[in-house]
């Protein structure tokens, strides 16, 4: 993560009820925010958002009188561009995928790891720096968490193998031109070799999950994701 003096133009917002993680945890940020601002309930964050308007809110789900997700829809309606962390206990589908509609950066499941807590908040970071969203759509039905790594198609969760998803998120990240084979060969295969066939079938598997007409490709040159 980067220093406090690189992020001194950046608050943010810790929900928490539980008084001892939520003294640990400001304790935590103060060493890289210069403003950081806590809140034990839902009514005080949003007091909170809308005297201070912090770039990024971390807050848990279950809080007494207003939940982690109906607090994070009342943020949505006024600021669609506030990075969004939640840690909670839960971690079956259902609240995964209310929280990613929500467009957040990061679900972390407790126990938070220092370092999964530190990824998320550099995800955050670079979001802000860049203008940019983790949510991306391709089609009505069918969209991509770049940061949570998720496939989601009619509310439900694609499976993708380990290829499959790198080069989806290959794909993403240069959504603007053709990806070529040298480029896929380093990323996915690494240290092995990718032969014709494998790079075939890997990408007729990844076809099959995504939208017609989702992935294309030039003849010697390599692939393209269609957005």
């Amino acid at each position: 993560m980067q220093d406090k003096a690189s992020n001194k133009n950046i608050k943010l917002l810790y929900v928490e009820d539980d008084d001892v993680a939520r003294e640990n945890g400001v304790e935590y940020l103060s060493d890289y925010f210069e403003s950081v601002y806590e809140a034990p309930d839902a009514a005080t964050a949003l007091e909170l958002y809308e005297e201070h308007k912090p770039s990024i809110i971390i807050t848990d789900i279950q809080m007494p009188r207003i939940n982690g997700l109906e607090f994070i829809k009342e943020i949505r309606a006024r600021d669609k561009k506030c990075q969004i962390i939640i840690i909670t206990a839960f971690s079956e589908t259902e609240y995964l995928l209310r929280a990613i509609e929500l467009n957040l950066v990061k679900y972390l499941i407790k126990p938070v790891q220092e370092a999964d807590l530190d990824e998320a908040i550099r995800l955050c970071i670079e979001s802000i720096e860049d203008n940019s969203e983790n949510i991306v759509r391709m089609a009505e039905n069918t969209y991509f968490d770049t940061f949570n790594k998720l496939l989601v198609t009619d509310g439900k969760i694609v499976n993708l193998r380990t290829k499959e998803l790198s080069l989806l998120s290959l794909l993403i990240k240069h959504k603007n031109r053709y990806v070529s084979y040298t480029e896929i060969e380093n990323y996915i295969w690494q240290d092995s070799v990718m032969t014709s066939d494998a790079l075939k079938t890997l990408v007729k598997n990844l076809k099959s999950k995504l939208p017609q007409n989702t992935i294309s490709n030039l003849s010697g040159t390599g692939y393209k994701i269609e957005l």
